[in-house]
C-alpha cells in the first residue's frame, strides 16, 4: 500500500513499485500453499479494484463515475470504482498482461485468474448523457465489451490458464427489490437486462475447451470497505441465472441473511458446482465450524455434496483499501475454510 501510494505520487519509480508488488504476491502465494489451498490466487494485488484493469487496458473510459448507494459502515452515496464509458472502446493491451505471466512462473501449481464480466459495465459504466453519445443503448455497449472479454479469455486459454472466473456482482441489482423498482422508474426492464447480461457473458465464454478449463462466475452484493449496495435472496434471478449462464461453477454470497435462503439452489442444473460463500470477509469475527457444517448440510438438500464447496463470500479487498479486517483476520478465515472443507469432504 505504501509503494502504491508512492508510485501514484511520483515518489517511487515503476520498477521499484513492480518489485514490491512481486514480493508481496510471492508472500501470499506461499502462505496459501502453507495453509493447504488447492487453487491459488494473486489476490488481485496489482489492481486498484477488482474491475479497474478494464479501464487501464481499454481506451474509451473516462474519469467519471456512476453513483451507488452503499450500506454498512460509513455508507451513503459514493461513486463506483469503475470509470464511465465516454468514447468508443478500444483495447490496447491484455487486461491480465501483468498478472498471468507472473502466476505461471510463481504459483507452482493450479491458480485462478479473474476477469470482470461484460454484464457489469452496463450498470457500473453506462452513464446517460455521456455514454449514449457513443453507444445508443446498453446493448450496443455490451457488444463491444463482449469482444474485449472474449478476446482476453481466448488469450488466457492459449497461454494455458485452467481456471477462469468472471466476477459479476452487478447481477445482484436484479434480485434486489429496491433496485428493480429504480430500474423500472427509468423505463428499463430488469428482467430483460438480466437476460441480456447473461447472453453477453455467455457470448464471452464461447469456445472455451471445458475438458481442460474450468469456468466460474461469482456474485456478491458489494464488498467495499465492509459495505454492500444490494440486498435480497437469489429467488428472482435463480432460474434464469443457473439455468442459462454457461458456467461450470457459481461462487455465491451466503454469509448473512441479506443473501436469503438456500432454496433458490433448487434451480441449479445437475452437474453444476456451487461454491457456498459462507465465511464473511466484511468483519473479523470467526464463524463457528459447527455452524458452517450445519449450513453446508442445509444446502445439500438442494445440491448434492459432491457438487458443493465452501469459500469466503467474496474477496477480502474488492478495492485496494480493503475491508475492516487485519491481515491476520484474513488468514484465520482462510484457515477456517480449509479446515471445514477437509472435515466435510475429506
Amino acid at each position: 500500500m505504501e509503494a502504491r501510494a508512492g508510485f501514484a505520487g511520483g515518489d517511487i519509480p515503476e520498477e521499484k513499485f513492480r518489485d514490491t508488488e512481486d514480493r508481496s504476491i510471492r508472500g501470499i502465494l506461499q502462505r496459501q500453499r502453507d495453509i493447504g489451498l488447492d487453487i491459488l490466487t494473486d489476490g488481485e494485488l496489482r489492481r486498484g479494484s477488482w474491475l479497474t484493469d478494464m479501464a487501464d487496458a481499454v481506451e474509451g473510459f473516462v474519469p467519471d463515475r456512476v453513483l451507488l448507494d452503499w450500506m454498512g459502515p460509513g455508507g451513503g452515496a459514493e461513486a463506483s470504482t469503475a470509470n464511465a464509458v465516454g468514447a468508443r472502446l478500444r483495447k490496447h493491451r491484455n487486461l491480465t498482461a501483468f498478472e498471468l505471466p507472473f502466476l505461471q512462473r510463481e504459483a507452482q501449481g493450479p491458480f485462478k485468474i479473474t476477469l470482470p464480466a461484460p454484464s457489469n459495465f452496463i450498470v457500473s459504466s453506462y452513464k446517460p448523457g455521456l455514454t449514449d453519445k457513443f453507444y445508443s443503448s446498453r446493448g450496443a455497449l455490451l457488444q463491444d465489451l463482449v469482444e474485449i472479454v472474449r478476446e482476453e479469455i481466448q488469450w488466457l486459454v492459449a497461454q494455458g490458464a485452467v481456471y477462469i472466473q468472471l466476477d459479476a456482482p452487478y447481477y445482484s441489482h436484479y434480485l434486489d427489490p429496491q433496485h428493480r423498482e429504480q430500474i423500472m422508474k427509468e423505463d428499463r426492464d430488469p428482467d430483460r437486462e438480466l437476460a441480456d447480461g447473461i447472453a453477453a457473458d455467455n457470448a464471452a465464454l464461447e469456445g472455451i475447451p471445458r475438458d481442460r478449463v474450468t469456468v466460474a462466475l461469482h456474485i456478491c452484493r458489494g464488498n467495499s470497505r465492509s459495505r454492500w449496495f444490494t440486498e435480497g435472496g437469489y429467488d428472482l434471478i435463480a432460474e434464469k441465472l443457473f439455468g442459462s449462464l454457461d458456467a461450470d461453477r457459481f461462487l455465491l454470497e451466503f454469509d448473512t441473511e441479506r443473501a436469503g435462503t438456500f432454496e433458490p439452489l433448487r434451480s441449479v442444473p445437475r452437474g453444476r458446482h456451487i461454491v457456498l460463500g459462507l465465511v464473511t470477509t466484511k468483519q473479523p469475527a470467526l464463524e463457528s465450524k459447527d455452524d458452517l457444517r450445519r449450513r453446508i448440510d442445509a444446502a445439500a438438500k438442494y445440491v448434492p455434496y459432491e457438487y458443493l464447496s465452501v469459500s469466503p463470500q467474496c474477496g477480502f479487498a474488492s478495492v485496494a483499501e480493503g475491508n475492516l479486517l487485519s491481515m491476520d483476520d484474513q488468514w484465520r478465515k482462510l484457515d477456517l475454510v480449509v479446515e471445514v472443507a477437509r472435515k466435510v469432504w475429506g
